[in-house]
Formats: structure tokens, C-alpha cells, sequence
């Protein structure tokens, strides 16, 4: 077993289990991934099962551990570390098992930590390896959320719904993981949902929506989505409000909305990606803008 992969519990006789994992960072605009794959995480009684130790893979000064007080102690302090913590689900509701893998892009040895999560594959007999992604688009935030990515074969990019991607260039750690699951003869898929390159930096529960529905048709299953259908709407109206007060950002919208589908530019994945075109409005005047009205929404506290 991998030096750096530490295991909880033996995974046992898991049921076509189905490793679902998403990495904060350049992986994650709008942190739309990481938002899925938590909540997907919660949606059922999961435990704890495995975890990747961070030292080898992490550049500490770029992803700072943290102090907390212990629990149940306002004296004792601990450090939590950036590992890659997975958990375990084995709900009676479904036919297969859960585990989902949430993480910080590591800065080091990519195909080393790769190996890890490949090891874990195995030791769980893993029946795909689905990493979650977003991404920035020229996309209108006025539009159902358009999904993207890839997979190991036809029939399940057809189950996912995939839109195959044409993107070539610069890759994170999911690019990485995704290609070395196929060398290795693991299955796998990619699923990316498209964020509105004008509110990047805003935590975007609509793309995380999307996901999360994505992945329980392919678990042909449905779950209460209530709270996170409610964020995304809020986030809706939120932003319409925003937009309409700002008339070159309202105009720029309507350019968006008339092109088609298949006229949309092939985004980059990255959050850190540039605005692409001299018309655009400047992003951060409007995460501004967006930021202030949320604080203002929100209750006193008490």
C-alpha cells in the first residue's frame, strides 16, 4: 500500500462503490466542485475512511494549516492540516456505495499523490472514479448551467449527459488524475459545470446545484435539495439585482444570451483564467458590488 495513503477501516466487500472527488483552487471556480462534492458527501450517514497525509504533497506557506481549540477545550490547541480526507456512505437507498474525497490542489508530486488515490481505488474496488470540476465561460449566469467533460466510454458520457470538451492546454490535478485512472485501467469520468466568468469570485451554489443533480441521475436516485436549491435561487435573485443596476454589465448579459450554445468560446479551466474580451466589464467592480449586497441581506446577529 502507498507510504502516504492511511486507511480508517479495511474497505471491505463495498457495493460498485463510485470514488467522487473535487480539489479546491484552479480546479474549482467559484468553488462550484468542492461545494458539490461536500454536499453530496452529507447527503447521506457517511464515516471517515481514509485519508492522504499532506507533507510531501503541500507547500505549507501557499495552504497554511490552522490552529483551533480542541474540542471541548478553550485552552488546549490543535493543528489541522491540509489532507485529503475521504469519507464512506453505504446508503440502503442505493445500489452502490459512496466515497467522496475533498482536497486542496496539492503544489507537489502530482503523479505521487495520484498513486494514492489510485491505491485507494483499488483497495475499494472502485466501479468509476468521477472528478467534480468548474470552470469560467462566456457564459450568461441568465442560462441553465451548461456541463461538460469526459469519460472512459460512450455509453456512460451518455448517461452524464457530457458535452465532450475541446479544451487543450494548461491542466490541474483533475487532468492529471483522469489520465493517469485510464493508463492505469481504473474507470473513470470528468464532470465540469460552467461558471459565468463576471462573478468568479463569488461562491456559486447554482453550478453546484447542477453538479449535484448530474451525479444523483447517474446514481439513479433523487435526495431533498431544498437548502441548496434555495442558496441558488437567492444567488439568482441576488445577482439579477445586481445586474440590472448596471447598465454596461446588463448589456454585456444580453450579448451573451444571443449568441448560441455552440457559438460559446471553449473556456479554459482555471479560476485564475483572464477576461477574455475589451468589452467585458471588470469582474472585481461587480464581485464588489455583489459581496456589499449580500452582507446587506444578511440578519443582525444576535
Amino acid at each position: 500500500m502507498s507510504e502516504f495513503l492511511t486507511l480508517h477501516e479495511e474497505p471491505g466487500a463495498l457495493r460498485r462503490p463510485i470514488v467522487i472527488m473535487a480539489f479546491s483552487g484552479w480546479n474549482d471556480a467559484a468553488e462550484s466542485a468542492t461545494t458539490a462534492a461536500r454536499y453530496l458527501g452529507q447527503l447521506w450517514s457517511s464515516r471517515a475512511l481514509a485519508s492522504i497525509e499532506p507533507e510531501e504533497f503541500y507547500h505549507f506557506v501557499l495552504s497554511r494549516p490552522h490552529v483551533r481549540f480542541k474540542p471541548g477545550s478553550r485552552s488546549e490547541r490543535e493543528i489541522v492540516w491540509p489532507a485529503t480526507e475521504f469519507s464512506l456512505a453505504q446508503p440502503t437507498e442505493l445500489e452502490r456505495d459512496i466515497v467522496v474525497g475533498v482536497a486542496i490542489e496539492p503544489h507537489l508530486k502530482w503523479r505521487t499523490y495520484c498513486a494514492a488515490v489510485l491505491e485507494l481505488a483499488r483497495r475499494c474496488h472502485a466501479s468509476l472514479v468521477l472528478t467534480l470540476g468548474a470552470l469560467l465561460a462566456e457564459v450568461p449566469h441568465t442560462r441553465p448551467v451548461r456541463l461538460v467533460g469526459s469519460s472512459h466510454d460512450p455509453e456512460l458520457s451518455a448517461r452524464l449527459g457530457l458535452r465532450p470538451t475541446r479544451y487543450e492546454g494548461p491542466t490541474g490535478i483533475v487532468g492529471v488524475l483522469n489520465v493517469l485512472c485510464r493508463e492505469a485501467g481504473v474507470p473513470t469520468a470528468s464532470l465540469w459545470a460552467n461558471v459565468p466568468h463576471y462573478v468568479s469570485g463569488i461562491e456559486n451554489p447554482r453550478a453546484a446545484l447542477a453538479l449535484v443533480r448530474r451525479v444523483l441521475s447517474l446514481l439513479s436516485t433523487d435526495a431533498d435539495l431544498t437548502d441548496l436549491r434555495e442558496a441558488a435561487e437567492q444567488f439568482d435573485q441576488n445577482l439579477s439585482s445586481i445586474v440590472a443596476q448596471n447598465a454596461k454589465i446588463s448589456e454585456y448579459v444580453r450579448k451573451l444570451e444571443r449568441k448560441a450554445p455552440d457559438e460559446e468560446d471553449e473556456p479554459a479551466p482555471a479560476a485564475e483564467a483572464a477576461e477574455p474580451k475589451d468589452e467585458l466589464p471588470p469582474s472585481a467592480d461587480l464581485v464588489a458590488e455583489i459581496e456589499q449586497f449580500l452582507r446587506q441581506q444578511r440578519p443582525d446577529n444576535p
